[in-house]
């Protein structure tokens, strides 16, 4: 008859009474860190936006006096500059619990996270031009003219992008228009991602039905992902306070010359790996779509993981039968067309040992569990 006052508010269903399963483990508490790590750059972002010029005569300059002369300025800096590192972090360790445990068998679910991926990568390399040092000219070059390996209208949509015929003052203007707006497009699409999980409900380390068994998210869940950030904030203060540079490149705290190029050009960390595979393929146009493709394969998994790998199945090279089948029925005569049998597994993984009964009965378990 009389519902409690916070029954009404629609951030009761988000966070508050939030069905959540009862067994999930430290590798769901990511979401809530990627969603702090977003809220932390988007501050630090703003202040330094204040400060900051986006004209090439300009924008090494107001670095500096946003280091030197701005109060707090250096810390401001330093938490948005290892910001970007501990989101990327926080991502890909999301991203990798997503493909563990089967996640993207929620397609909406995952197409909307990897959307989220790719468009948080091109904010960050966006914001990496913004310094205007030696790394960040010569990087928006590189990248950029990646663009003129497509066919027929490479060319001119390069010196589109470039707002004339090399990396200059209104490339800078529109890279920072673009860093500025997408980390709000973000939040939009994350509000998006949000309201997709909870269409089907978050997944859990077992692989079990989503609603076997589950409790509110408040004060069970809440509490977890409070520590979480605690851990995490403690570990970012140490870095951004004792070694603020130890992510960046030290050819990016010259000015931009382009006249002079660096002996490597490299990104920063969270992009090598795409970078590596760009620069391992001779040919230009093949370099770009593997790039490409390293980052968007994980949108096909929801469409070609049809037969995939779940906790229900476990590689013979990560198991130890305890308690054979075979010789345990023959020892002790059961019928094994009428009697439910169990085997011990033993699951050796890097990340956790665990140690669980997996319970085989004559009825189908893939109706049981999913």
């Amino acid at each position: 008859m009389f519902k409690p006052m916070r029954k009404y508010t629609p951030i009761n269903s988000f966070l508050i009474d939030l069905p959540s399963p009862s067994n999930i483990s430290l590798w769901w508490n990511f979401g809530s860190l990627l969603g702090m790590c977003l809220i932390i750059q988007i501050m630090s972002g703003l202040f330094l936006a204040m400060h900051y010029s986006p004209t090439i005569k300009q924008a090494f300059s107001s670095i500096i006096h946003i280091t030197r002369e701005v109060n707090y300025g250096w810390m401001i800096r330093n938490i948005h500059a290892n910001g970007a590192s501990l989101f990327f972090i926080m991502i890909f360790l999301h991203t990798g619990r997503g493909i563990y445990y089967g996640s993207y068998k929620l397609k909406k679910t995952w197409i909307s996270g990897s959307m989220i991926m790719m468009t948080l990568m091109a904010t960050a390399f966006m914001g990496y031009v913004l310094p205007w040092g030696q790394m960040s000219f010569w990087g928006a070059t590189v990248i950029t003219n990646l663009i003129s390996a497509i066919p027929y209208s490479g060319d001119m949509i390069v010196q589109w992008v470039w707002g004339g015929f090399a990396v200059d003052n209104p490339t800078l203007n529109r890279f920072f228009t673009f860093h500025f707006i997408l980390p709000f497009m973000l939040a939009v699409m994350i509000l998006m991602h949000l309201m997709f999980l909870h269409e089907t409900g978050s997944s859990n380390p077992l692989g079990m039905k989503n609603n076997i068994d589950k409790m509110p998210f408040h004060p069970y869940f809440t509490v977890k992902d409070i520590m979480g950030m605690s851990l995490m904030m403690m570990l970012f203060s140490l870095t951004i306070n004792l070694a603020p540079f130890m992510t960046m490149d030290p050819e990016n705290f010259t000015p931009a010359n382009p006249m002079s190029t660096p002996p490597h050009i490299q990104p920063e960390w969270y992009f090598l790996f795409a970078y590596a595979i760009l620069r391992s393929i001779p040919s230009k146009l093949g370099g770009v779509i593997a790039l490409m493709m390293s980052i968007m394969i994980i949108m096909t998994m929801p469409f070609s993981m049809k037969k995939q790998i779940s906790n229900k199945f476990i590689l013979p090279s990560k198991q130890n039968y305890v308690l054979n089948y075979s010789k345990y029925t023959n020892y002790t005569n059961m019928d094994r067309s009428t009697t439910c049998w169990s085997t011990l597994y033993y699951h050796s993984t890097n990340i956790n040992h665990n140690m669980f009964f997996i319970f085989h009965c004559k009825a189908d378990l893939n109706k049981n569990m999913s």
